[in-house]
């Protein structure tokens, strides 16, 4: 069979195409009112949620803000308890993280407060305050994991405490503040008899941040762990 023959027609295409536009107008107009509602819908939730960012959320965003920097005020004063529950005037940590819970200064104040209880001895309210901060900075996330590995240590869970300072190095790769929780892991680690553990994290400290300045003892630390192990043999 020639090309000719097995090509359609062009007429045979044009009647095609036009079924399927007839097929779709009668679909329409079968479907009009629910098509509608859809459409409808669609734009509602688009109008909604610009209107919840925009005049809702932003508006928000800036007032959590300038609470948060008159509590941070009192923080830098060293008035923990002012920063936590208030002046009288300008609202706490507390009273912000609830009141704007949907901003990210709202969420800023859980870290700022859990902070001030490790800091004021309250060790158990700065674990449950951190609990609920939430982040993705490769910062804050090393150092809110931190926070509360310092606050189990120091109500004597040590297990706990080192989960978390293990949680807090493997956060993220920042020189600035991996090295610190390194160096408290593996000398916890140490403390508990973990000495494969111990080696992990001043191998890491010692390989990964050799400029860092927890690393300067980091040889000091695998000396003392191959002595320990090799007793053990």
């Amino acid at each position: 069979m020639s090309k000719k023959e097995t090509e359609p027609k062009q007429d045979e295409v044009i009647l095609d195409v036009g079924e399927t536009l007839t097929k779709a107008e009668v679909f329409i107009e079968k479907n009009k009112k629910p098509i509608t509602y859809v459409v409808l819908g669609i734009i509602a939730g688009f109008a909604a949620y610009f209107g919840f960012k925009y005049l809702y959320l932003d508006p928000l965003e800036k007032e959590a803000q300038l609470e948060l920097y008159k509590a941070q005020e009192n923080i830098d004063r060293d008035s923990l308890r002012l920063a936590l529950n208030g002046d009288g005037v300008s609202m706490g940590l507390l009273e912000i993280a609830d009141e704007y819970s949907l901003t990210k200064a709202g969420n800023l104040a859980r870290y700022y407060a859990g902070v001030c209880y490790l800091q004021l001895g309250e060790y158990e309210e700065a674990i449950r305050q951190m609990d609920r901060f939430k982040t993705n900075d490769p910062v804050f996330s090393v150092l809110a994991k931190g926070v509360i590995a310092d606050a189990f240590l120091e109500i004597g869970q040590p297990k706990e405490a080192l989960e978390y300072y293990n949680k807090a190095v493997k956060a993220s790769g920042n020189e600035f503040v991996v090295p610190f929780y390194l160096k408290k892991a593996g000398m916890l680690a140490e403390d508990q008899g973990r000495l494969k553990d111990a080696r992990s994290y001043f191998e890491r400290l010692k390989n990964d941040f050799p400029k860092s300045q927890h690393a300067l003892d980091a040889d000091k630390f695998l000396s003392r762990i191959e002595a320990k192990q090799s007793q053990k043999k």
